[in-house]
């Protein structure tokens, strides 16, 4: 995974550009009819049950807009929220707080949603050894929001990126030759250019799995749309060797009975480019 660091001028970003897009030269309506000098206070409120999730990241936005706009949190990501539930209060500047209104809720609805899914994920996984991953399924452009709701809600990141850890899937396989020549090429190159990255290898069947243990160095084998029998097969058959991860259209309903069959880690890109925003309200009081 990325380093803090990095995690930290992505969230940067993402702020610096959404601000841009935004607001552009000027939120006109604010500057229209709002003097200059005027100061209000504003609530978040909750409209719906489920995780908050993004207080931390709207205190950023917040600051980024206005350093002078004091920011009073009441809940903290991760919190198990209601109808009517209060999760900060915003004060300051009236121009600054109505600057920040949008992207503090699209990010937070997002976010929100986002960890309430993950939650119902993690919960329904109690019991077993498996944990949930995301995947890069996100919405271009703000993958760190999302990877970081996917942790509030109690899930496990996969890699970020393309660069911070490679995954061989069926058409890298099939244009490389094989999953065996896939392989060898990648530790080769890993190897020339002084690389440390861990390599994940998808599996169409379980003679691909006996061919990549016996390539060897992999560090988790993606057991691709297999079946539970089969699941549990390829299980017996990697054992200790590395680890297994189960994914291809695991809903809610067959999360359990794959986790059942043993695998380390089940993936979902449904945690992040299937969820509904929840509903959040910044309110002038």
């Amino acid at each position: 995974m990325i380093s803090d660091k990095q995690f930290q001028k992505e969230l940067q970003l993402i702020i610096t550009n959404a601000i841009r897009e935004d607001i552009g030269p000027g939120d006109y309506s604010s500057l229209a009819c709002i003097p200059k000098e005027a100061k209000g206070k504003a609530k978040l409120l909750v409209k719906a049950d489920g995780i908050i999730a993004g207080i931390d990241f709207a205190k950023m936005i917040f600051e980024h807009v206005d350093k002078n706009l004091i920011f009073e949190s009441i809940l903290k990501d991760g919190d198990i929220v209601k109808y009517g539930d209060i999760a900060f209060y915003i004060s300051g500047s009236s121009q600054s707080i109505l600057k920040s209104e949008r992207l503090v809720l699209n990010a937070m609805q997002r976010m929100s949603a986002i960890a309430t899914k993950t939650a119902q994920y993690v919960e329904k996984l109690k019991g077993t050894k498996t944990k949930i991953l995301d995947t890069r399924k996100t919405t271009p452009g703000i993958r760190a929001l999302e990877k970081w709701a996917v942790k509030i809600g109690g899930g496990v990141n996969h890699r970020f990126a393309l660069y911070d850890m490679i995954m061989l899937k069926d058409n890298h396989i099939d244009f490389a030759g094989g999953v065996t020549q896939a392989i060898e090429k990648t530790k080769n190159y890993l190897k020339e250019n002084n690389l440390d990255l861990k390599i994940i290898v998808e599996a169409r069947d379980i003679d691909e799995i006996k061919s990549i243990l016996k390539a060897g160095g992999v560090y988790r084998i993606l057991i691709d749309n297999f079946n539970y029998e089969n699941t549990r097969k390829a299980v017996a058959l990697i054992g200790n060797q590395c680890q297994t991860e189960s994914s291809g259209g695991i809903t809610l309903e067959t999360l359990k009975p794959y986790a059942n069959c043993g695998v380390d880690y089940i993936s979902s890109g449904a945690l992040t480019h299937s969820v509904y925003n929840m509903d959040l309200s910044l309110k002038a009081i």
